[in-house]
């Protein structure tokens, strides 16, 4: 019963609905459950809330991958991290943000490199989303990708890390209501970006991955490192083909821009130059 904000806006089980649909359904499926939450999700204060954490340093958390195996969130820091909080008893939303976020990821890692970020996807039901169910999620959706871990935690390491990453739910009838969000981290461990929606356009989450690939410093010699930048910088979304391709306009501008400037210049010092020519000149 996750409360999704889609490019359409509010959705719930994937109907879209206006905020006064949303309220009555609300309602309605409370009674049916027998009876609405203590505190009833707000999605305008979840978005709020949401928002407000971008900027804040998450902590060294420590979770249990799908394998049994400790994971410091501190040991995948040097390189962006998406944090993918879900429950695996949901039904819809959760599993459709999953697969989303599996496409898009596939679409980013072909654009910026196969090791170029990292993904946890964190079950914060406690009470079921142990390790073995957490690879049972994995499994069933056939994510097996390096750099993407399934992850479980106590409730006081849950309870922290949606403290910091402005992540709300509440319990609804058995299940929970919040947003459908995913947190993009930078290479120390700060929230750089939020992004909402099961349906989320691929730019939504490639685009603040360039803009912190492009801001870091990249390893090896300074034209690998220069190259690697420009073809990042030179990487365009193209909607029809659902992919991003190199725009070589884009190089032509940017070498088009650098000769005028470089004209510009030659043109104002060669006019200083002369300049200082004629008020020296004795036949004056």
């Amino acid at each position: 019963m996750a409360i999704a904000l889609t490019r359409f806006g509010w959705s719930r089980d994937g109907v879209r609905l206006t905020p006064v649909l949303a309220a009555l359904l609300w309602a309605t499926l409370a009674a049916a459950d027998g009876g609405a939450p203590e505190q009833p999700l707000d999605p305008t204060r979840a978005v709020r809330i949401s928002q407000e954490a971008i900027g804040r340093t998450v902590g060294d958390h420590v979770f249990t991958d799908s394998h049994g195996q400790s994971l410091r969130l501190a040991s995948l820091r040097g390189r962006p991290v998406i944090l993918n909080l879900i429950y695996t008893s949901c039904s819809f939303v959760c599993p459709m943000l999953t697969m989303r976020l599996k496409e898009v990821a596939g679409i980013a890692r072909a654009t910026l490199g196969t090791d170029s970020f990292s993904i946890v996807t964190i079950g914060f039901d406690t009470r079921i989303d142990t390790p073995e169910r957490m690879l049972q999620y994995a499994l069933e959706r056939r994510i097996d990708q390096a750099g993407w871990y399934f992850a479980s935690a106590d409730p006081a390491t849950i309870e922290a890390l949606t403290g910091e990453t402005g992540f709300e739910y509440v319990p609804a009838g058995g299940a929970y209501d919040h947003l459908a969000q995913l947190t993009i981290l930078d290479g120390n461990g700060q929230i750089y970006r939020q992004v909402y929606g099961p349906d989320f356009e691929p730019p939504a989450l490639v685009d603040p991955l360039k803009q912190l690939a492009l801001g870091t410093p990249v390893s090896g010699p300074p034209l690998a490192g220069l190259l690697t930048k420009v073809r990042l910088l030179c990487t365009s979304y193209d909607p029809k083909s659902g992919r991003y391709r190199f725009d070589y306009s884009l190089i032509l501008e940017i070498l088009i821009a650098v000769f005028c400037t470089a004209g510009i210049a030659i043109f104002l010092v060669r006019g200083w130059k002369q300049s200082g020519r004629s008020s020296t000149d004795p036949r004056e």
